[in-house]
């Protein structure tokens, strides 16, 4: 019977050196992600680091990417609260060792390689063809709506933000007018303020919004001369006017009421089951395994026009790491890729099931109507072909996989990466933040499955 409490010596010193392996189990996801980062070939990253010049010498590249890939696959994207994990954590510490990163060299560096990411995804993505991980046949496609770094408040309408623009360039001609007036015309002056920069950037950011909108009307316009067009081509072509009310003229100029967001100005305003927000579309596209094939992002809200350039990207992926002989073999999409363009996209390398009405709707149709007997009739519409196929017992068999594979996959993502948020602002950082994000999915997968191996082994 023990007589006495252990108490922590907390100035003990150790005798020999500290070996930081002893620091976290063997099964801990760090030794994956460091062994993962140890074996990619980093050398773009590494060309943008000055090397043998004066100064500090730089952070290396595999350890920043191994931190910022162990700080999300815990859901922290902050660079101060990685900064301050570094110091306190085991986990991160080992990663870092004694040279802690300040949290600016971390934000650069995630910043400044976010068009690389693309590049880390698909080397992740052979580590997991190594191990076993990747099988073909059936892959599922879909897109959630991830939230901007950016409020629905920072919506401004046209007229606004023309008024806003007008108001900056007034101020820094009052500020270069007064300036002229102290040092004189010719003088430099002192270095520009700290409020002068951030007028710029909120002027950029103003005629990139007021841009963006100009851009829409524009297509909208060239959308209104093509059904113009059309209906024109229609009725010489039948020698009788349409019927229906005759289209407007097209007009290129932009609707004062129009709203662009000034903070993202690329984000765009998105409806979700939990309301508006403002953000962007992620698509995926995953395998049975929920092992992700191809990872982008788009302003577009639907989904329609994602399906043939996601597949694509996904195949080219596949033929990457696994070789030209690779095919995805088939592909489920929900009823928000459903469109006859699309149905006529299919290849004898991927054979589409897209389901024509809402998800819980096909679903119930695919248990109540009884499957299709003798031939299709050649009078059946695109849609009544799809219907059709997906109601045969291959068909019914594969669409139930859908919703098991993709949306699980969201599911894991913002629960456990926090990928619900971006933490940069426009289209090309959020899309490499969103092949990070998929990246650090497939090597929390490869993790997983390290670990089983072991515990079977053992």
């Amino acid at each position: 019977m023990a007589h006495f409490f252990r108490e922590p010596d907390r100035r003990q010193r150790f005798l020999l050196p500290v070996d930081m392996m002893d620091w976290l189990p063997e099964g801990d996801i760090v030794h994956v992600i460091v062994d993962a980062v140890g074996l990619m070939d980093l050398s773009d990253f590494e060309a943008t680091c000055k090397v043998g010049r004066a100064g500090q010498p730089p952070f290396a590249p595999a350890m920043l990417l191994a931190l910022l890939i162990y700080a999300y696959s815990h859901g922290v994207r902050s660079s101060r609260a990685v900064e301050r994990l570094c110091r306190r954590d085991a986990g991160y510490r080992f990663i870092v060792g004694d040279d802690v990163p300040d949290h600016s060299v971390i934000a650069r560096f995630r910043q400044r390689h976010a068009k690389r990411m693309k590049g880390v995804f698909l080397q992740v993505l052979e580590l997991c063809r190594e191990a076993g991980l990747i099988r073909l046949g059936l892959v599922a496609l879909d897109g959630t709506k991830v939230k901007a770094n950016a409020s629905l408040d920072a919506n401004r309408t046209a007229s606004t933000i023309g008024e806003q623009i007008d108001r900056v360039l007034a101020e820094a001609e009052a500020t270069d007018a007064r300036e002229d007036r102290q040092f004189g015309p010719e003088a430099s002056g002192p270095a520009m303020p700290g409020d002068l920069k951030r007028r710029g950037e909120r002027l950029a950011r103003l005629k990139a919004c007021q841009e963006k909108l100009q851009a829409q009307a524009a297509a909208a316009a060239s959308r209104q001369e093509k059904k113009i067009a059309a209906r024109e081509a229609e009725e010489k072509a039948t020698g009788r006017r349409k019927r229906g009310r005759k289209p407007k003229e097209p007009d290129p100029s932009v609707d004062p009421d129009t709203v662009a967001n000034t903070t993202d100005p690329e984000s765009g305003i998105l409806k979700t089951r939990r309301g508006w927000v403002q953000g962007y579309n992620a698509q995926a596209v995953v395998t049975t395994g929920q092992i992700i094939l191809a990872a982008d992002v788009t302003t577009e809200a639907n989904d329609v026009r994602q399906l043939t350039g996601m597949l694509d990207q996904a195949q080219a992926n596949v033929e990457a790491v696994a070789g030209e002989e690779a095919v995805l073999g088939a592909a489920v999409a929900d009823a928000g890729y459903w469109s006859e363009a699309n149905a006529a996209s299919q290849t004898e390398e991927c054979e589409l099931f897209i389901a024509t009405q809402k998800d819980h709707k096909q679903r119930a149709a695919l248990r109540e109507a009884p499957p299709p007997r003798g031939r299709m009739p050649k009078s059946m519409t695109a849609r009544e072909r799809m219907d059709r196929k997906l109601r045969t017992k291959r068909g019914r068999a594969l669409y139930r996989q859908r919703g098991a594979s993709v949306e699980p996959v969201f599911g894991q993502m913002k629960d456990r990466q926090d990928a619900g948020r971006f933490s940069m602002r426009g289209l090309e950082l959020c899309r490499g933040e969103w092949q990070l994000q998929a990246a650090v999915h497939n090597l929390r997968k490869l993790h997983r499955e390290s670990v089983r191996r072991t515990e079977n082994a053992g």
